[in-house]
């Protein structure tokens, strides 16, 4: 416990805790677009129990950190290309991802027996649960070796995790009813996933693309569609 009294470990916690709420956003888009296709009844449970397994998942392999970095050792080469067990997991979210956001994107457009366009999502709940715990695995591996970069004591690693997690449930719903509202933040929020899809995809096989590109990129499409949103609500104003 020496390190509660130690300003370093406190300097690690806050600037811990800040990285894992902004490395949280992807998680908050996956958990919003997959837990909008369950009934309202079932919503928050649903987000609750996904961020509870996205922080179980994370302590789980803080703890296993011995085994996480033995990911990083190459396995086997293609085309002079090593390829890790970290490589193998991140190649398969990615491309789990850009399959699962092409196929929100069709059902929301297209329509069909199991999601109209309408909006009446009708989806199991277990299977959304899987899904969001399958999708925590891939997000929580760059996340605990982010942390294991900046701190050195496994508790202040696991308390920042655990606030992270909290204040990301705290605004979930908030903004899982603002993309249900939206029809266009949801469909951005779906590019935003595929875009994610391909950044884990090009991460697996060796092309390092620096994070800050992404959120800038999330961040100037979202302050886009929010000025023709306003746009839109003025237009509506005016003509009534």
């Amino acid at each position: 416990m020496s390190w509660i009294t130690d300003p370093q470990a406190w300097m690690a916690l806050l600037t811990l805790t800040a990285l894992e709420i902004v490395l949280g956003v992807d998680n908050i888009i996956i958990l919003t677009i997959l837990v909008g296709r369950l009934p309202e009844k079932d919503k928050q449970w649903g987000r609750i129990l996904g961020l509870s397994l996205a922080m179980i998942t994370r302590i789980l392999l803080l703890l296993s950190i011995v085994w996480i970095m033995q990911l990083t050792k190459p396995l086997f080469s293609i085309f002079d290309m090593a390829i890790s067990g970290r490589d193998i997991i991140l190649i398969a979210g990615g491309l789990f991802l850009m399959a699962k956001s092409t196929q929100e994107i069709h059902q929301s457009m297209e329509g069909d027996h199991v999601l109209t366009f309408k909006g009446k999502p009708k989806a199991n709940f277990f299977s959304v649960i899987i899904q969001i715990g399958l999708i925590d695995i891939v997000f929580s591996l760059d996340s605990v070796i982010t942390a294991v970069g900046l701190a050195n004591q496994v508790p202040v690693m696991a308390i920042a995790i655990v606030i992270s997690v909290i204040i990301m449930m705290i605004a979930a719903r908030s903004i899982g009813d603002f993309v249900d509202k939206h029809p266009t933040i949801k469909m951005l929020a779906l590019s935003f996933l595929i875009m994610i899809g391909i950044v884990l995809l090009a991460e697996g096989f060796g092309f390092h693309i620096p994070k800050g590109y992404i959120y800038f990129a999330m961040g100037f499409s979202l302050l886009v569609e929010m000025l023709n949103m306003k746009l839109r609500s003025i237009k509506k104003n005016d003509i009534h």
